[in-house]
C-alpha cells in the first residue's frame, strides 16, 4: 500500500454507514470471532459461508468490492507463500508426478493448501472489514476498553499517531525529489546512484523520526506523564443495532456449529474434514 493508500484507508474508514456507526468493541469482537473459528474449522463450508456473511457486512458497509479485493490481494502473498509448497512437502496419495521423482502433488497435501487457502482468505476479509469501518484510533480505544495492558495500549497509539507523521514526512521528501526532477525509475541515471539516493531518503526519514520522538517525549514529560498515567477511554453505551451485530455474528458461528455436527456427511466433499 502507497503513501495516498493509507490516507485513503482512513478516509473509508470513517463513512456513515450502519456499519461504521457501530461501536468498536464489538466489530473488534466479531471479527476476532471470526478469525478462530474459521481458524480452528476443519471443513470447507465453514470458511465459504463465513466469508459469504464478510461480503454481506461489507455491502451493508457502503465498501467498494474492487478496493477491498485489492487490499485482500496485496495481503495474500504472506500466507500464500507458504500455502505453495503445501501439495509438494505432505505424504498422500499422488495425483501429480513429475519426471523428477521427489516433485509431486499428494490428494493430501492439496486439501490441506485448499483448507488453508480459504481460512487466509476469510481472515483477511474480517481484517479489511474491520480496518475500512473503524478509523485506527478506534480501534486503539476499543483495545483499551476491553482490558487491553495500558502500556502496549500507550505504544500501539503512538504508533498510530506517528504513522500518520511518517506518511507525511516521507510525502514531502518525495516532492523534494520530484521538484528536482528526481526518478527513481529513470534509467538515464546510474543504478549505483539512484540507490545511494533511496539510501539518503531512508537515513533521512531514521532522523527525523528520531527528532521527532524525541520532541514528543520532552513533550509528555512536560506534562508529567508516566508509567502511572490513566489512559482516558471515552464512555459509550450499547445500541440496538450493536446487539444485532455481534448476535448475527454468534448465531453465524453456531448455525455453522451445528451444520458441521450433524449434516457434515450430507455436504460431500464441502462436509470432509481437510486437516492432516
Amino acid at each position: 500500500m502507497g503513501i495516498e493508500g493509507v490516507r485513503d484507508l482512513e478516509s473509508v474508514s470513517i463513512g456513515n454507514s450502519v456499519i461504521h456507526r457501530l461501536e468498536g468493541r464489538i466489530k473488534l469482537i466479531s471479527a476476532l470471532a471470526i478469525i478462530i473459528f474459521c481458524v480452528f474449522s476443519n471443513q470447507l463450508i465453514v470458511p465459504i459461508i463465513l466469508e459469504i456473511y464478510l461480503l454481506i457486512l461489507m455491502y451493508l458497509g457502503d465498501l467498494d468490492f474492487k478496493q477491498s479485493f485489492k487490499r485482500v490481494a496485496l495481503l495474500l502473498p504472506f500466507g500464500g507463500f507458504i500455502i505453495i509448497f503445501q501439495p509438494f512437502i505432505h505424504p498422500g496419495n499422488i495425483i501429480w508426478a513429475s519426471s523428477i521423482s521427489w516433485i509431486h502433488i499428494t490428494d493430501a497435501g492439496l486439501n490441506w493448501a485448499i483448507l488453508l487457502m480459504v481460512r487466509l482468505i476469510v481472515c483477511l476479509t474480517a481484517i479489511v472489514l474491520l480496518s475500512s469501518t473503524s478509523p485506527m484510533q478506534e480501534i486503539v480505544q476499543s483495545f483499551r476498553k476491553l482490558g487491553f495492558p495500558k502500556d502496549f495500549a500507550m505504544i500501539l497509539s503512538i504508533m498510530v499517531r506517528f504513522l500518520f507523521i511518517f506518511v507525511d514526512e516521507l510525502d514531502a521528501i518525495r516532492k523534494a525529489q520530484k521538484s528536482r526532477n528526481f526518478n527513481i525509475h529513470n534509467k538515464n541515471l546510474s543504478y549505483k546512484w539512484r540507490l545511494k539516493q533511496v539510501g539518503y531518503t531512508v537515513a533521512m526519514m531514521f532522523l527525523k523520526a528520531y527528532e521527532k520522538g524525541e520532541k514528543v517525549y520532552l513533550s509528555m514529560a512536560s506534562r508529567c506523564f508516566s508509567d502511572k498515567s490513566e489512559l482516558y477511554n471515552s464512555k459509550t453505551s450499547l445500541d440496538k443495532n450493536e446487539y444485532i451485530y455481534i448476535g448475527s455474528t454468534i448465531a453465524i458461528i453456531i448455525i455453522l456449529e451445528i451444520i458441521v455436527l450433524l449434516f457434515s456427511a450430507k455436504l460431500g466433499y464441502f462436509g470432509l474434514p481437510l486437516n492432516l
